[in-house]
């Protein structure tokens, strides 16, 4: 990479607001399981296969679309995830009307499958458009649009999903006609297609600008793969390995804290699904606020000390949440979307340093990754449902920050080993 390389605008700003759009599905998709909990009368365990299909999809995807990028280009990896994501969720239509959990959930994997494509494509794409030194600055910017996506996926569906949702219980479900829940369901159900189905048309327009505009090539000489000579120098360079392993954890973390927030005001405020997701939002804008304060940050501590700590802070507020409850443990809540406001891209970058033609098939490890958020999410879903409480199912998160926090700290004594031994030399 030519470090003196200038990031060219437009194709930036396209890219970047994919990352917007990927924000908005994330949270769209953390706010279903609040929606067929109280739907289809589930418990947490049944409604955590939302994030076992969204996030497994990410997993299987990952590697296939680095591959294909590698064959060909960033570009053509972004048009083809961008297109999954527009088929996924125009497939929610017809899973509202055969009124299928299953059908869902296959409609998210599909959805998902893209998004897995475009991640994998575009966060090294981003850190492509310029000089490597400043490519996890770079990434932190691109990613702080991530949380705008995140806030108006939640406003969508707080009022066309949340606020559509039948105030009858799981009891008083039970008690209903099928005639009669099938009605209420159906109204409900097709609440939650609304959003999807739209947002699939201004993908598609997307799409198209995508398609049109010049974009800088950024792919491989040769199209060698040489996959076991790959993995054979991955596996070799323990801050590539330990940073999968940072980010498996990370984002089980983050997805665990989100999917579970309008579960835990619910109970520790006493409200319903709708004014719950207030707090939710107010994390989302928290979460999007304080990317832009730690990527500046950046100016002044290093990213993995800064990570470090960050990690080490969300772990306390986790803390609050299992043993405070209450407004209190609310309130930490929402304070932990600051301290994870920085975790995803900072980790990827400090693991992709340094591998230079190794970086697509690196990051797509770094992307399957992601399915900590199906793996955790589940089994903090499953300790709830076990122990009769949501309180304690956050050592979850809690646990998982543990681990960020030491990658953080050893990625960053490893720099700089690396950088006092250059300097000897």
């Amino acid at each position: 990479m030519n470090n003196n390389q200038k990031t060219p605008l437009l194709p930036f700003i396209l890219i970047t607001s994919l990352f917007l759009m990927w924000g908005l599905a994330n949270n769209m998709t953390d706010t279903l399981l609040a929606a067929f909990k109280k739907i289809m009368s589930m418990s947490d365990f049944q409604t955590s296969w939302i994030q076992l299909a969204f996030y497994g999809s990410y997993f299987c995807l990952a590697l296939p679309a680095a591959l294909y990028i590698k064959r060909f280009t960033y570009k053509s990896g972004v048009l083809l995830g961008l297109g999954m994501f527009i088929v996924g969720s125009m497939l929610f239509y017809p899973a509202s009307q055969t009124m299928v959990y299953g059908h869902f959930l296959a409609a998210l994997f599909v959805l998902a499958g893209g998004l897995s494509i475009l991640e994998t494509a575009a966060n090294p794409y981003i850190i492509a458009m310029g000089p490597e030194k400043s490519g996890t600055r770079r990434l932190n910017l691109a990613q702080a649009f991530n949380p705008i996506g995140s806030i108006v996926g939640v406003l969508l569906s707080k009022v066309f999903i949340l606020s559509q949702l039948n105030e009858a219980s799981a009891e008083s479900r039970a008690l209903m006609s099928a005639e009669e829940l099938k009605d209420i369901q159906a109204s409900e159900l097709s609440a939650v297609m609304g959003p999807y189905v739209g947002v699939a048309f201004i993908l598609l327009l997307l799409w198209i600008i995508i398609a049109i505009t010049k974009m800088p090539k950024a792919s491989d000489e040769g199209h060698n793969l040489q996959l076991a000579a790959t993995f054979a120098r991955l596996f070799k360079r323990s801050n590539y390995v330990w940073g999968v392993a940072a980010q498996f954890f990370y984002v089980g973390a983050q997805i665990g804290v989100w999917s579970y927030t309008i579960r835990y005001v619910m109970l520790e405020l006493d409200v319903n699904e709708e004014l719950a997701a207030d707090y939710y939002l107010a994390a989302l804008v928290l979460f999007m606020v304080s990317r832009f304060i730690f990527t500046a940050l950046m100016k002044y501590i290093s990213p993995g000390n800064l990570l470090s700590i960050l990690a080490f802070l969300a772990s306390a507020l986790s803390l609050v949440v299992m043993t405070v409850g209450g407004i209190v443990g609310v309130y930490a809540l929402v304070a932990i979307s600051a301290c994870m406001s920085l975790m995803f891209p900072t980790i990827y970058g400090l693991a992709v340093r340094g591998l230079g033609n190794d970086t697509k098939i690196g990051g797509s490890g770094l992307i399957m990754a992601i399915l900590g958020g199906a793996v955790l999410t589940a089994v903090q879903g499953q300790l709830s449902d076990l122990s009769g409480s949501i309180r304690l199912a956050y050592i979850v998160p809690l646990l998982c920050f543990i681990i960020v926090a030491i990658y953080g700290r050893v990625s960053e004594k490893k720099k700089a080993a690396v950088e006092d031994k250059a300097l000897t030399h």
